[in-house]
């Protein structure tokens, strides 16, 4: 059976607890990025990942973006909202389909 986990401030991630999930405060990168790796070989199927924790291991983020399991998803933190998750989505979306079919029509908007 696959298991989810939370990765990021103490802040931002204790609430996942109460619902079951898997949650590992990370404090530096270093750390973080063995925790990542160690998660993703012993059976997570999801990784929710807080965007200013995966903007810090993006190296080892990217190592998983074209691998099936585990699923990496960036969920903004305490601090807020950068921007980088749906960022990521785009990208995810454009190596998929070959173009933007989500953003298109904002693109268009702004121009």
């Amino acid at each position: 059976m696959y298991k989810i986990a939370v990765m990021g401030d103490r802040d931002s991630v204790y609430g996942f607890a109460a619902l079951g999930l898997d949650v590992y405060p990370a404090a530096e990168p270093a750390q973080a990025a063995k925790t990542l790796r160690r998660l993703a070989e012993s059976g997570y199927a999801v990784i929710y990942i807080t965007e200013a924790l995966a903007d810090a291991l993006e190296p080892e983020v990217d190592r998983y973006r074209a691998q099936r399991v585990p699923a990496i998803i960036l969920i903004p933190g305490v601090s807020g909202n950068t921007g980088a998750g749906m960022a990521h989505v785009r990208k995810s979306v454009e190596q998929a389909v070959g173009s933007d079919i989500i953003f298109n029509d904002e693109n268009e908007k702004s121009r």
